[in-house]
């Protein structure tokens, strides 16, 4: 029934069948779509967050601002995509009903790191039962919460990590590479912008535009910001 192929291929048809070497290949599939979509990067300060992400117009009959990248989950917390749209749009929805129970509930905001979790469960759930298949997508989460500024990301695995800076999508690779060279601590607001921005530069292949480019952020005392087309170009007019 699994048989055939060098490397255990011959497993990736059952999701909840491991092969020889440990793997489950419809996670690893999954991975992979995360890894072909657009790129998003995220830096944060001591006080601020910030997130910046690539898009891709398919078509010059399509209209940009139908193409949406980044996200707000609620006032403290933003989320950019890496991967299938369709599958990031249920679990950004199932984030959102999260967030508002939460606040409901206990009547405050959300932790990042539990709301991360959360989602992590769930697409963790994805990975282990027969008849479905995993989440095609990472959320990758901005937020400021009791904790400060935070970076999660989740993943169709199903693990959750926090991180002072990184990049999900295609060009991940260099985007990170990037940022281990050039992040350092006590950056300021202006300076975790001008990192993002520079990541995005290097890691993508054409010229960096307000019509290519999303960015959001979150500074301290304040809400979740989408930045606006022109906020953007005169921003990229800092660039060196």
């Amino acid at each position: 029934m699994f048989g055939g192929g060098s490397g255990g291929r011959g497993y990736d048809r059952a999701l909840t069948v491991f092969s020889p070497e440990g793997r489950l290949f419809q996670v690893e599939y999954a991975l992979e779509a995360v890894r072909r979509g657009t790129i998003a990067i995220a830096v944060k300060s001591q006080n601020d967050v910030c997130i910046c992400a690539q898009i891709k117009i398919p078509s010059k009959l399509m209209d940009a601002n139908s193409i949406d990248k980044i996200f707000q989950v609620d006032d403290h917390i933003g989320v950019a995509i890496a991967g299938l749209h369709a599958d990031s749009r249920a679990l950004i929805n199932y984030a959102r009903v999260q967030a508002q129970s939460f606040r409901l509930t206990y009547d405050e905001p959300v932790r990042l790191n539990l709301l991360a979790k959360s989602i992590a469960d769930m697409a963790q759930q994805y990975s282990q039962f027969g008849g479905i298949r995993p989440f095609g997508c990472a959320l990758f989460f901005i937020g400021i919460d009791a904790s400060g500024p935070q970076i999660f990301t989740t993943s169709p695995s199903g693990i959750y990590r926090s991180f002072k800076a990184y990049a999900l999508g295609s060009g991940e690779a260099a985007a990170r590479e990037y940022l281990i060279e050039n992040y350092k601590d006590g950056l300021t607001f202006e300076e975790i912008i001008e990192l993002a921005l520079k990541t995005l530069r290097e890691s993508v292949e054409e010229d960096l535009t307000k019509e290519n480019v999303r960015l959001a952020y979150i500074k301290k005392d304040e809400q979740f910001h989408m930045a606006s087309k022109e906020e953007i170009e005169a921003l990229l007019a800092k660039l060196e």
